[in-house]
């Protein structure tokens, strides 16, 4: 009996030391694998935040200069449209030219060059030229009036054809010894009797940029355009190795943009480029961006060090871990603890992620609202000084016809303010519908009211097919906006002795109104695009800031509607926008 137990004794020792070996085995495996994935998980998390940082800052920067390209732009549009400017270009008329565009551009070219930091709140121009009808540069009476460029520079202007849209382009040249890059926009001057284009205007101004407040932090912006890269913070050998590197990029992608990381001094950068100019006339050009990855390298280094210094110690655990489990059979239960804690780590992190997210958007709407307001104050001091100017009577005719242009550019320029401030709280969530019944025959028809007698003076007739009472769910001053928004877009983008149709019916709880008109259609490539802020699909034929579809649809959404496009092909364009049906009110108010 000695001998049978003393088998079965050194068996059970036999088996759990095996079992000892196998379940540190498995630990040591699982250790190494948990260590090598959470590096990984380390790693790829910075890298996101980086580059969701980088873009944040990157969005920044160019939404500045959309700003700062809509308004030269709007400029450089209400300048081709002046008659002295037509007069001097159809009749040949050739050395009136600079000379009546040198008072609408004044304010642009006098005064000093801003920096860095005040370009974008700031226009400037170096110069500008016009463009005869082969697209080469019509030379000005005296340079100093209109930007003095040296022949390299005015060669570049030139163009095999006229554009017929608005064309931006980088120059680079040098000036004094050093190397500058000039941006332009080309803008198409078209024949007021054959509305062909007979000429274009180019307008030269500094690039925008970013400069960062020290070495080791932000964002250092520059331009790569004919196979050099200008970017100012940068030394002459850097800029050489750096721009090898970039052309090297460019030419093994075909994409409008990347980024890949390169070492500038020895230090790790993140480099981002974008096709600035893509379809234009003038030499591709892209942005070049550089951020500092020196300071994010450093923090993922420390993670990884006290990664591995944690899972040295959970191996160490493992092992004395695995001796009790094999000799206790307790692996379940410390199984469910691991499950249970993991769970809780990634409930936390979860919860982390989540609360980031929200503090990103809610700083990224209440930038918008932030800018939108700041603006408001500045247009409306810059309004009350027209108003002042215009009750005076002491100018001359032109000079009141002037000022009447300008007034009514701040009316414009408020009203775009106005729907960003409209679409910030629609971003934001804080816009609260209250809803109620309205009469949308009555709205319609106040509003076709205002329209007939804009219409009569271009010959334009309105059709419509409404009830004499269809109510819907909504608030009207809301509703009344949408309803704005579509019946001034068929009117503006009509055509002379056209027609505007609209029609509403209740179908299934629900009341469809549809809206159509004749008129130039939209374009299969743009359709898609319609619905998107600040979007313009037919620049030759009527001005707008590109954000009332946009407003419209959200508008509509936030109504439990839709807007859609339904047409737009033989010379006519329709729209489909849906509400919720309501009864009218006991007492009979909406």
């Amino acid at each position: 009996m000695i001998a049978t137990a003393e088998p079965s004794k050194q068996a059970i020792t036999s088996f759990r030391a095996k079992l000892s070996v196998t379940m540190m085995l498995v630990v040591s495996g699982m250790t190494a694998l948990g260590l090598y994935l959470a590096q990984r998980t380390v790693g790829s998390t910075a890298e996101r935040d980086l580059q969701q940082n980088f873009q944040a800052q990157l969005s920044s920067l160019h939404g500045l200069e959309e700003l700062r390209h809509a308004a030269l732009a709007e400029r450089c549009r209400v300048l081709s449209e002046k008659p002295r400017i037509h007069a001097a270009l159809e009749d040949n008329a050739l050395d009136l030219l600079y000379p009546s565009a040198e008072d609408e551009l004044r304010d642009l070219m006098e005064g000093e060059e801003p920096s860095s930091e005040q370009a974008a709140s700031a226009l400037h121009a170096r110069f500008y030229r016009f463009l005869d009808a082969t697209g080469a540069v019509l030379p000005p009476p005296n340079l100093k009036d209109v930007g003095v460029i040296n022949t390299a520079v005015e060669a570049q202007l030139a163009l095999a054809q006229l554009p017929e849209k608005q064309q931006s382009g980088y120059l680079s040249h040098r000036d004094g010894g050093s190397d500058r890059v000039d941006e332009i926009i080309a803008f198409p001057i078209f024949s007021t009797e054959t509305g062909e284009i007979i000429s274009a205007l180019v307008v030269g101004f500094k690039p925008l940029e970013i400069v960062p407040k020290s070495d080791d932090a932000g964002i250092k912006s520059g331009i790569w355009v004919n196979g050099r890269l200008h970017l100012a913070s940068l030394s002459q050998s850097e800029l050489g190795a750096l721009g090898n590197e970039i052309t090297r990029a460019l030419t093994r992608s075909d994409s409008v943009q990347n980024n890949f990381t390169v070492r500038v001094n020895g230090a790790p950068h993140l480099l981002f480029y974008k096709r600035l100019n893509p379809g234009s006339l003038f030499p591709p050009a892209y942005e070049i961006c550089l951020y500092p990855l020196a300071s994010a390298v450093a923090q993922l280094h420390r993670l990884r060090w006290q990664i591995g210094g944690a899972g040295g110690l959970l191996l160490l655990g493992g092992f004395v871990a695995s001796h009790f489990v094999a000799v206790r059979f307790s692996k379940p239960v410390e199984k469910l603890a691991l499950d249970s804690e993991q769970n809780r780590a990634q409930r936390r992190l979860a919860e982390a992620a989540l609360i980031s997210t929200s503090e990103k958007l809610k700083r990224s709407t209440r930038y918008s609202a932030d800018a939108s307001h700041q603006l408001k104050t500045p247009v409306t001091v810059l309004r009350a000084g027209i108003e002042s100017l215009l009750s005076r009577e002491d100018f001359d005719a032109a000079v009141y016809e002037e000022l009447s242009a300008l007034l009514h550019q701040t009316h414009r320029l408020t009203g775009v303010i106005e729907d960003l401030l409209l679409l910030s709280r629609m971003d934001s969530g804080h816009l609260q519908i209250k809803s109620e019944a309205v009469d949308l025959s009555e709205l319609i028809g106040e509003w076709l009211d205002d329209l007939a007698t804009l219409l009569d003076q271009v010959d334009m007739r309105i059709e419509k097919k409404l009830p004499a009472k269809i109510y819907v769910v909504g608030e009207r001053r809301y509703t009344s906006l949408i309803v704005q928004n579509l019946l001034e877009n068929a009117g503006k983008y009509n055509r002379t002795g056209g027609r505007i149709k609209i029609e509403a019916q209740e179908k299934n709880g629900e009341v469809v109104v549809t809206v159509g008109n004749t008129g130039e259609p939209i374009a299969p490539s743009e359709q898609e695009h319609i619905f998107e802020r600040f979007h313009r699909g037919s620049e030759k034929s009527a001005s707008g800031h590109g954000l009332g579809l946009s407003l419209a649809r959200q508008l509509a959404r936030l109504h439990g509607g839709d807007l859609r496009l339904v047409h737009s092909g033989d010379d006519w364009t329709e729209f489909e926008i849906r509400f919720p049906a309501a009864q009218p009110a006991a007492d009979g108010g909406s």
